[in-house]
């Protein structure tokens, strides 16, 4: 596969609006070097992308039954427990993590759910007759119970957990035997909702597990060639998964889509340039919206692109602010065909903590907000509708979520005070068809260049 070009976005600038005044604020600086040159290479000078400062009185805090909504701050740090990851179930009815009670950190681990799709949401503790291991995993499932994999001797064992009564639930599922140097990772919830996947990755090939909802217990899936990462689901059905794979030869991480329906069969889904590492970290199944890490521009750049389309990977400045790092965690949901308008949540980690980042591609403004006390950093999901849901816990809210809708680019044609506008440039350039079935295929083969501007 040849390269993949990289351009710059052609919608004009977007003013940035403070959603707790309403006004809108116009940009200022030069024009956009993202859409002067197409590529941003190292050397050059940053965008004149503005950002947005938020505050935590900007969210809707729903606090957990009989507590009262706590107090925002930057740092993102719960003061009341520690906790692990806090893993979402694919449908958003429920969440896992591991958890201690108390002012510190102990050893008395345990588990525990969160109901997510209620009026309000309510924790509830799994705990058995013993602590677990703090590097113990729990992932949800989208009937109510919980799958944990514990390290046992020489063996990773699977159950699944659930409330009965005052107690916790337990069936075991079977283990699979721990090879001396090869982690067991398990992958995000399977979209199906009961399905759960894990993968163990050797110095030269990578062997894809499915431990949960199979009808004898932790089977072998596919062998895949190569040492394979990350993990990203690009259908509703379960069917199709991403992964980061290094050749068995070494050379550069590529994203690949691994069908499971074909017994494991791969194909490429990032080439964006020969040498360049092209991972793949986040998509949205109903517009194709992919967000990609890739070092094509000269470095690590945080991009975006469409799945099956041939348009090149973009690499916006505004998502590359000085000194910080930014991770996007979830895509908005529901936006068939319109791929640009995604509202996409972003972590943003710097000396001063964790907040938060909002950002459309259509938009080109990254638009920043303090995390709610005790944000358990990295989670959440969007609604349909563009609320985003973070969920959080202090010392004053055991069991919390925080509601930030997303903030508008009017001017480009998103939310609501275009409803009635007139051709903004983001109507469909046809009449509006039912939506292409998208195949995981590289994303454009055009050489890596810079573009030229008409004279």
């Amino acid at each position: 596969m040849t390269a993949c070009a990289i351009e710059g976005e052609t919608a004009g600038p977007a003013a940035t609006a403070d959603p707790a005044s309403g006004e809108a604020e116009e940009p200022g600086g030069p024009d956009d070097p993202e859409e002067r040159n197409g590529l941003i290479g190292p050397g050059e000078p940053g965008g004149s992308d503005e950002t947005e400062a938020g505050v935590p009185s900007g969210f809707a805090e729903i606090a957990g039954p009989g507590e009262d909504a706590g107090s925002g701050g930057p740092d993102g740090a719960g003061a009341g427990s520690a906790a692990g990851a806090f893993t979402i179930a694919a449908d958003g009815s429920y969440a896992a993590r591991l958890t201690v009670a108390g002012p510190a950190p102990g050893t008395a681990w345990f588990p525990e759910r969160w109901t997510l799709d209620g009026p309000e949401p309510y924790a509830v503790p799994l705990p058995l007759n013993q602590p677990e291991e703090p590097d113990t995993d729990v992932l949800p499932l989208t009937d109510g119970r919980v799958l944990i994999r514990r390290r046992v001797a020489d063996r990773h064992a699977f159950s699944l957990l659930y409330p009965t009564g005052p107690g916790t639930g337990e069936l075991p599922l079977g283990a699979i035997e721990c090879v001396d140097g090869v982690p067991l990772t398990m992958l995000p919830p399977s979209p199906d909702g009961a399905s759960a996947y894990a993968l163990s990755a050797g110095e030269h090939t990578t062997t894809l597990w499915l431990v949960a909802g199979g009808p004898f217990g932790p089977e072998r899936v596919a062998d895949l060639p190569g040492r394979c990462s990350g993990g990203v689901w690009l259908d509703r059905a379960g069917r199709i998964l991403a992964l980061d794979r290094q050749a068995p030869d070494g050379g550069p991480v590529k994203a690949v889509a691994v069908d499971l329906g074909r017994g494991g069969e791969v194909t490429p889904l990032l080439q964006i340039a020969p040498g360049s590492n092209d991972r793949l970290l986040l998509a949205d199944a109903d517009s194709g919206l992919l967000l990609i890490r890739s070092d094509a521009p000269g470095h690590d750049r945080l991009g975006w692109g469409v799945l099956g389309s041939c348009l090149p990977v973009r690499f916006p400045e505004c998502l590359r602010p000085a000194d910080v790092a930014v991770t996007p965690f979830a895509v908005q949901p529901g936006q068939t065909l319109m791929p640009e308008s995604c509202a996409v949540a972003l972590r943003i980690d710097g000396a001063a903590g964790s907040w938060l980042g909002v950002w459309r591609p259509a938009g080109r403004r990254l638009h920043q907000f303090a995390a709610p006390e005790g944000w358990l950093a990295g989670s959440g999901l969007w609604t349909r509708d563009g609320v985003l849901k973070l969920p959080y816990a202090n010392s004053y809210v055991p069991c919390g979520v925080a509601l930030l809708r997303a903030p508008e680019d009017e001017d480009l044609g998103i939310g609501p005070g275009c409803a009635t506008a007139g051709e903004s440039g983001m109507q469909p350039s046809a009449a509006v068809g039912p939506p292409p079935v998208c195949k995981p295929v590289p994303l454009g083969q055009a050489p890596l260049m810079r573009r030229t501007q008409p004279g």
